[in-house]
């Protein structure tokens, strides 16, 4: 195993708890909400939680680059990228619902090879090491062996990403072909994926910082993750992840005209 990789995973899986721990201290607390220009929601929690994890990592690897769903892009000359979401579910977070996760991503020339994604209201934590598993604690993760549509569990986290999309047709078709279907947004769709609780997370209207602590995990756990049209590009905004025998035959129902 690389030693720089284990390295800076190691840092990550502090960090993440960190901060995330501070995050929990303003959960449930009628903590203010201000609205950001895309009509998302961001607290205190948010900001200072980034600025935590800012901190903690580029404090460590100064040289590494980092991009945050708060402060943005930093350009790093290591080769090395931190993808930062302090609070992924900040809709959950402000409305009292403890499904919301501190997550970190580490990249390497272009790959994305560690993903840590803690959840300080559950005290659980989904981590991934290229070539060294995806974990929840330290219970090994595995995709389930479902192969048919009409015995699988899909996940989404609304409706309405899909008719902004153009795409609600081709979902509610999809949908109407597994045996359940079930709202768990944001990350939470991703890590069951990887767990082997369902087969399929469809999303729209992400961000490199909702996924970068997903992918590994993901992959990892015998997964596989795209965009609608089969590549994979971490800053496109339409993601699917699957337990990989059920990827293609969803994106034919996805991409039906």
């Amino acid at each position: 195993m690389n030693a720089d990789w284990r390295n800076r995973y190691e840092v990550a899986l502090d960090a993440a708890f960190q901060a995330g721990q501070f995050a929990l201290q303003h959960f449930d607390q009628g903590i203010a909400v201000q609205w950001k220009q895309d009509l998302s929601p961001v607290t205190i929690a948010d900001q200072g939680a980034e600025q935590l994890l800012r901190k903690s990592l580029l404090g460590k690897f100064p040289q590494d680059g980092f991009l945050g769903e708060e402060s943005g892009a930093t350009p790093g000359t290591s080769g090395y990228r931190w993808i930062i979401d302090p609070i992924d579910g900040t809709r959950s977070f402000v409305r009292g619902v403890p499904i919301w996760a501190t997550l970190v991503g580490l990249e390497y020339k272009g790959e994305v090879i560690a993903g840590v994604t803690y959840l300080p209201a559950m005290q659980q934590t989904y981590r991934a090491l290229r070539g060294d598993g995806a974990f929840r604690d330290d219970r090994r993760l595995h995709v389930s062996k479902i192969d048919k549509l009409a015995d699988a569990h899909v996940f989404y986290s609304s409706i309405t990403w899909f008719s902004r999309a153009g795409y609600e047709a081709q979902f509610l078709k999809l949908l109407k072909q597994t045996v359940r279907q079930r709202g768990f947004g944001d990350f939470y769709g991703f890590v069951l994926v990887a767990q082997g609780s369902g087969e399929l997370m469809i999303e729209y209207g992400v961000h490199a910082w909702d996924l970068g602590g997903l992918i590994p995990i993901i992959e990892e756990a015998g997964g596989r993750i795209s965009a609608w049209d089969g590549k994979f590009d971490i800053d496109r905004t339409d993601v699917i992840a699957s337990n990989g025998l059920l990827h293609d035959a969803a994106l034919a129902i996805l991409n039906q005209q």
